[in-house]
């Protein structure tokens, strides 16, 4: 009944604390940033973003409940300046890059400067620095990582069931300047946990908790116990020119999974022998980097998907709710024939398509390079005439930087897409037929 009460508490203090509300918002804006840029280069939205919002939110929620239950029993000591410190710091990190916006950064961003710290006399001072300095050195960082390593844990799981639901097509620039498909692949879960910690007044009192806890000192919780709302984030990013969505959804999964138990066992070291604390929190930041830039190194040496070739056209997104997604076209598959006619371009597409007004027969190259048939009746008014977007060709006019954008480019709308021939805008064929 205790318990009750005091998670009771902490939900109410969970829906007064802005910290959630600014990180859907954040969210948010990130999911309209992508359905913008799929207007600006399909002239078509591929994704609804208040349907992505609500799912990661559910998602999220799930989440929450989870790693709060897990917490009963870690023994974590985590105060409300801990919630600030990590807040703070996301805020200025996701200023230089929205991918920042995981906490896996600010907190090992706090174990460095928590261990910097230490070399110096500015916790004798007696004025806001010195309050300061304080505050951030009563951290619990091998507690805030083994969160971090949990959430990790929980994202690896969230990657491999929806990430390739986030997948949103893109016209990148490749090598030598020549235009090819890709996918970016974005998710961002709001997380609220409740976690139980030690009381430092109004409390729990004399009731102890009927478990042994398996991290931190077990005096900390001879006044008793308490629970606090701490509002998360987790979220991954991926490009992928040479992946189906699917597959660099597993594969970031599997990553992530590597990190979340590397980092957890970094951090369970470290609470009990705490020498290990900068260790722990340099391998929350280097670890997470290097997982970064191994998916980058892959992806520059991989020859690209979604490109055109001598078999047909390549299919970079349907279109849902379209006579493609009817047929069972799928993201990756090549069109071969087109009512009996060889199409290696958007025009001869479009012209096979109207020799049978009344119906459509595909001849589809699978991901396995089989031939599947696919056909259909045609009706008036129709999206699109078959709802594909294909990868682009010479024509295309816009293509999206291949770099993160930060919180600014979020609020003021910037590099939605570069423009590769202003002039001809007006009179180039669509990329989605």
């Amino acid at each position: 009944m205790e318990l009750l009460r005091q998670a009771g508490s902490a939900a109410i203090g969970l829906l007064l604390s802005p910290f959630y509300y600014v990180a859907v918002l954040l969210i948010m804006l990130q999911y309209m940033r992508q359905t913008r840029m799929e207007r600006k280069m399909f002239h078509v939205r591929l994704q609804a973003w208040p349907i992505q919002l609500g799912r990661t939110i559910i998602a999220g929620l799930l989440v929450g409940v989870l790693i709060s239950c897990i917490s009963l029993f870690l023994g974590v000591s985590v105060t409300a300046d801990a919630v600030f410190w990590m807040w703070g710091t996301a805020a200025v990190l996701v200023m230089i890059r929205v991918r920042y916006l995981c906490f896996a950064y600010s907190a090992g961003l706090l174990g460095v400067l928590q261990w910097a710290l230490g070399w110096t006399e500015l916790g004798d001072r007696s004025d806001w620095i010195g309050s300061a300095a304080g505050s951030l050195a009563g951290l619990d960082i091998p507690g805030l990582l083994v969160l971090v390593a949990l959430m990790h844990v929980a994202e690896a799981l969230l990657v491999r069931w929806q990430g390739a639901r986030f997948a949103s097509p893109l016209f990148l620039e490749g090598k030598r300047g020549k235009l090819v498909g890709g996918q970016a692949l974005q998710g961002y879960w709001p997380v609220p946990i409740l976690l139980l910690v030690p009381a430092v007044s109004g409390g729990s009192g004399d009731v102890a908790l009927p478990w042994t806890l398996l991290l931190g000192d077990s005096s900390q919780w001879s006044s008793g116990f308490t629970m606090i709302a701490f509002p998360m984030v987790i979220g991954f990013s991926e490009l992928t020119r040479s992946l189906l969505p699917a597959a660099k959804a597993r594969n970031s999964s599997r990553g992530l999974l590597f990190y979340g138990i590397v980092t957890g066992i970094a951090a369970v070291a470290a609470s009990f022998w705490s020498p290990l604390t900068l260790a722990a929190a340099l391998c929350a930041l280097l670890l997470h980097e290097a997982l970064v830039a191994v998916s980058y190194f892959k992806e520059a040496a991989s020859a690209p998907l979604y490109v055109h070739n001598d078999q047909g056209l390549r299919v970079l997104a349907v279109i849902p709710g379209t006579p493609a997604e009817s047929m069972g076209i799928l993201v990756g598959e090549i069109i071969h024939k087109v009512n009996g006619i060889r199409v290696k371009t958007k025009e001869e597409l479009y012209g096979a398509l109207h020799v049978n007004s009344a119906f459509c027969k595909l001849e589809v190259l699978n991901h396995e390079g089989q031939i599947k048939f696919a056909q259909r009746a045609r009706y008036a008014g129709e999206h699109h005439q078959l709802g594909v977007v294909l990868a682009p060709d010479d024509k295309a006019d816009y293509y999206a930087a291949a770099a993160p954008a930060s919180l600014l480019d979020l609020l003021w709308r910037k590099r939605t897409a570069k423009s590769r021939q202003r002039a001809a805008a007006s009179s180039s064929t669509s990329a989605t037929l």
